[in-house]
């Protein structure tokens, strides 16, 4: 029997599940290769333009129709995790991304491939929520931040590895054909990791501990609501998904954001009119009306916006204009990649004791590292420039392994547990819009610069200098979020100073 506190009644909490590390492996697994895919594909358009004789339209598709998807499936994903359970929708997830990079390896035409990609999204959109809902059902307390420790880690090493085994497996198996096994990979690591989550995942659905049900005794699915969110996630998406920077671009695409803002409305009358008459709507009021989900939404948001675009910034200048190969250019990413996993795995222990000032710090160091790679693009020559950048992207790492994690933690502290997937899904929503907005925008600039006749170190700084603003708008909703958060421990600590 477990003792309690003096003065505290003693609660029936369920034991913990004794498989509940092992089933953060599998979810740790399954978040690294949904989110590699994300960045290991822009190293192959050259070897896949060559082969599959793919024209630009083509080229785009199959880099943002994986984003497009995976935005678009997420918080319906989300909810039905919630509702009817994880671990089935897991099994369909892992078993849809194995069959879809198969299918995109084998694929004979562009056409066909784009289709395959489009599919990877939808399964990789599965199984992302179901990860956080996981995280947030299994553990709690300090675990809790050592596990999205561990996840943000995976995300930041994950993101920034991508171009370099990218470059590692087309340099090894060919340029014709090497494109093929940037999605093969993706099969014998499934083949492992399958049977692993059928072993160790929780059966118990996290919908029987939500008390939303209908009159038959089910969880109730507020599917309008779930079509009216993935339609205003889609249609704010495809404006910067399918904007590629070096222009021509169709400029009717930005009507799709007067789209999104009708049914933006549409959604909230519906999830308003939902929720008075069952309680039980997607957009959930009580995760809606708390402040540090809100506050953690916008900052992670605005940080994915500057922090993924950075990558794609720093890849096209060492290749398009320092002349290094993509394997060359991939590997200078390696120092982030390392930086950001070993901050991580200790941040776990830092937000428990520090909260939100460890993001505030971390988004500091990741600005420094951004200014300082700004100025080294700026201002050193190949081949000095890589072993540079490398340092300035070390400095960035560790702040960012500071931020993805601790920010997890704290934004989804207070959802209740049977609305884990759902507000993790919301959460990863706006990650994926920030990141496709920062690499629209930066695309852009880089490009329109070039055009301009500006030189290629010149071009590539000014589009990080956008990446360092859109850090610096994750930085003030940061230092807001400490001080709203001072201001309640202030407040609550008078009334039980008074009572002492």
């Amino acid at each position: 029997m477990t003792s309690t506190p003096a003065g505290q009644p003693a609660t029936d909490q369920p034991a913990p599940d004794p498989h509940r590390w092992r089933a953060l492996g599998v979810c740790l697994a399954i978040g690294f290769i949904t989110m590699l895919d994300v960045s290991i594909v822009n190293v192959a358009l050259p070897s896949i333009e060559r082969s599959l004789d793919a024209g630009a339209s083509q080229l785009q598709l199959i880099v943002a129709g994986y984003t497009l998807a995976f935005g678009l499936v997420l918080v319906p994903a989300g909810r039905l995790g919630d509702a009817r359970g994880r671990r089935g929708i897991f099994l369909v997830g892992l078993s849809g991304f194995a069959l879809t990079s198969l299918g995109a390896g084998l694929a004979q035409t562009d056409e066909v491939l784009a289709v395959m990609r489009l599919l990877q999204g939808v399964s990789a959109g599965l199984l992302n929520p179901q990860v956080v809902g996981t995280i947030q059902q299994l553990f709690s307390g300090y675990e809790r931040g050592k596990a999205f420790g561990y996840f943000g880690a995976t995300i930041g090493v994950s993101t920034a590895i991508g171009p370099a085994l990218g470059g590692l497996i087309i340099q090894v198996a060919g340029a014709e054909h090497g494109w093929r096994w940037v999605f093969f990979v993706n099969v014998p690591v499934i083949a492992v990791v399958l049977p692993l989550a059928v072993k160790f995942l929780p059966r118990r659905a996290a919908g029987a501990m939500s008390g939303i049900v209908g009159p038959s005794g089910r969880p109730r699915l507020d599917v309008p609501g779930l079509v009216l969110v993935a339609l205003t996630t889609a249609a704010v998406m495809v404006p910067f998904v399918t904007t590629t920077g070096a222009g021509g671009d169709d400029p009717t695409r930005w009507w799709w954001l007067a789209v999104a803002a009708v049914l933006a409305v549409a959604t909230v009358l519906w999830e308003r009119a939902y929720q008075r008459r069952t309680g039980a709507a997607v957009l959930d009021p009580r995760v809606l009306r708390e402040p540090a989900f809100r506050n953690g939404a916008l900052l992670g948001m605005a940080y994915f916006a500057g922090f993924t675009a950075v990558f794609l910034v720093v890849t096209l200048y060492l290749q398009q204009i320092a002349g290094y190969t993509p394997l060359q250019a991939g590997l200078v990413g390696m120092p982030f990649a390392i930086a950001s996993a070993v901050a991580a795995q200790q941040s776990g222990r830092l937000v428990a004791e520090r909260g939100r000032g460890v993001v505030v710090v971390g988004l500091v160091l990741v600005l420094l590292g951004l200014i300082g790679s700004d100025l080294v693009i700026r201002l050193v020559d190949p081949p000095a420039v890589a072993f540079a950048l490398a340092a300035t992207q070390m400095v960035a790492g560790a702040g960012s392994g500071l931020v993805i994690a601790p920010n997890q933690t704290l934004t989804l502290a207070r959802v209740p547990v049977d609305r884990a997937g759902v507000a993790g899904s919301m959460l990863q929503v706006g990650q994926r819009v920030g990141s496709a907005l920062g690499v629209a925008v930066a695309l852009s600039t880089y490009y329109a610069a070039l055009a301009a006749g500006v030189e290629g170190g010149v071009a590539a700084g000014r589009a990080l200098l956008l990446t360092v603003a859109l850090v610096a708008v994750a930085l003030v909703v940061g230092v807001v979020d400490l001080r709203a958060r001072h201001r309640d421990v202030t407040h609550d600590a008078v009334p039980a100073a008074g009572q002492g």
